[in-house]
């Protein structure tokens, strides 16, 4: 039995993962993005241990989060599902960031330098993370003009160093992206073609399974198959440069 965090699991794909390891009989610990919704994913997920409620766009909120994280013990998995989808303009966070860097990328960071260091680790993607831009310029996009897909499939790319950096920093644990596909939950709407139960099994089965093929660290996977990622999402430079500048932004360093 395993005990694991998921973000973002009061609806979705997260709730979905929940639902599945509370049946398997694993102590799950849900979050959601306010009060309200956190009593919604304990409606949604019966069984689970507890949600905690913070707002993962806040960078004060995602310290919060890790410290009630971090009270209620160890765990044996954390899965970074939550995630903001296509912004038609640039929506501010309280911090000045754009609220898809902020959601999608920041708060994994923050979390994942944060929270006691579990067994493993998942980050969601996207397969639009290959259109991403690896040069890291303008993270905040205060610069060039807001372009929503350009900036989702950033935030996404980021998501993916971050998985392939973690699994090189530390060795002791299983660090890995999942891209669930297009999948019709309300952020991928109803006209998604991808298999939504496979999206949510492949979290499940990367968090949980003694499975040699899940036994693995610094990979993408779809439907619990390897992909390849965007190759620019291995340099080890690159990812350095990332950690370095999530670490500037959000005050909080990476433990190496």
């Amino acid at each position: 039995m395993a005990r694991i965090f998921v973000t973002g699991s009061a609806d979705g794909l997260g709730q979905m993962a929940a639902r599945r390891m509370v049946e398997d009989g694993h102590r799950v610990v849900l979050h959601a993005r306010d009060h309200k919704r956190a009593n919604e994913a304990l409606a949604g997920v019966p069984g689970a241990e507890t949600a905690i409620a913070g707002d993962l766009s806040s960078i004060a909120e995602c310290k919060r989060i890790a410290a009630e994280v971090n009270a209620l013990g160890a765990f044996d998995a954390v899965i970074h599902n939550a995630g903001v989808y296509l912004q038609p303009r640039r929506i501010e966070t309280i911090d000045r960031l754009p609220q898809v860097f902020a959601v999608n990328t920041l708060a994994p960071y923050i979390l994942t330098a944060l929270i006691r260091k579990p067994k493993r680790l998942v980050y969601l993607t996207s397969g639009l993370h290959r259109s991403g831009d690896p040069s890291l310029k303008d993270l905040a996009w205060r610069e060039r003009p807001w372009n929503s897909s350009s900036a989702y499939a950033d935030s996404k790319l980021y998501d993916v160093m971050l998985a392939f950096a973690v699994a090189r920093k530390w060795p002791d644990v299983l660090s890995n992206a999942v891209d669930p596909g297009w999948v019709p939950t309300k952020m991928g709407g109803p006209g998604a073609t991808d298999d939504l139960d496979a999206g949510a099994e492949t979290q499940v089965w990367l968090a949980t399974s003694r499975d040699p093929a899940a036994m693995v660290s610094g990979e993408c996977f779809y439907h619990r198959k390897r992909r390849p990622p965007l190759a620019a999402a291995r340099d080890a430079q690159i990812q350095d440069r990332l950690i370095a500048t999530c670490a500037r932004i959000s005050g909080v360093p990476f433990p190496e």
